[in-house]
């Protein structure tokens, strides 16, 4: 009887032992599956996190490849009036610039790096006003954080006895 015994033991605590395992397994897919769903971020979060574009700040300059675009688009669709889609031209577009030769990019190259100075200067002088502006705002509101209000206050409490006295 005590080998039966024992076995109907041994038999008990094998079943554990595996019933066990699979709630520890079962545990650590919920913990995985509870750190994922806490690591995403809400979307739409990167929009709001992001500055608002200054409207008057000067454009980024185009390109050498989209220099070309531009002209080899005009070309493209007067050999090809039948296609109307924009990733044809595009598509179309890119092969030709890989296709062409250093020399052959050189006057579009010539023309970014043109544009690229002009854009660096003008966003230069952009920056400086804005600085200057904001200096300027900083003086006003400097000059009315002087004095605190009771220090305004007890100039005006003397105006007003001055006054007072002279009548």
């Amino acid at each position: 009887m005590n080998s039966k015994k024992g076995a109907a033991r041994d038999a008990k605590s094998m079943v554990n032992d595996k019933t066990r395992k699979v709630e520890e397994k079962d545990i650590k897919k919920r913990k995985g599956a509870l750190k994922e769903a806490k690591a995403k971020k809400p979307r739409g979060s990167k929009k709001a996190a992001k500055a608002a574009k200054d409207p008057n700040a000067p454009k980024r300059p185009p390109t050498a490849f989209f220099l070309f675009l531009n002209e080899f688009r005009k070309s493209f669709k007067e050999e090809h009036p039948d296609v109307k889609g924009v990733t044809m031209v595009g598509k179309a577009g890119g092969e030709k610039w890989k296709d062409m030769t250093d020399a052959e990019k050189l006057p579009f190259i010539n023309k970014a790096t043109q544009k690229k100075t002009e854009y660096v200067k003008t966003l230069a002088a952009y920056k400086k006003k804005q600085v200057q502006e904001d200096n300027d705002e900083d003086d006003a509101t400097a000059e009315e954080s002087d004095k605190s209000k009771s220090e305004i206050n007890d100039d005006e409490d003397d105006e007003d006895e001055d006054e007072d006295l002279e009548d």
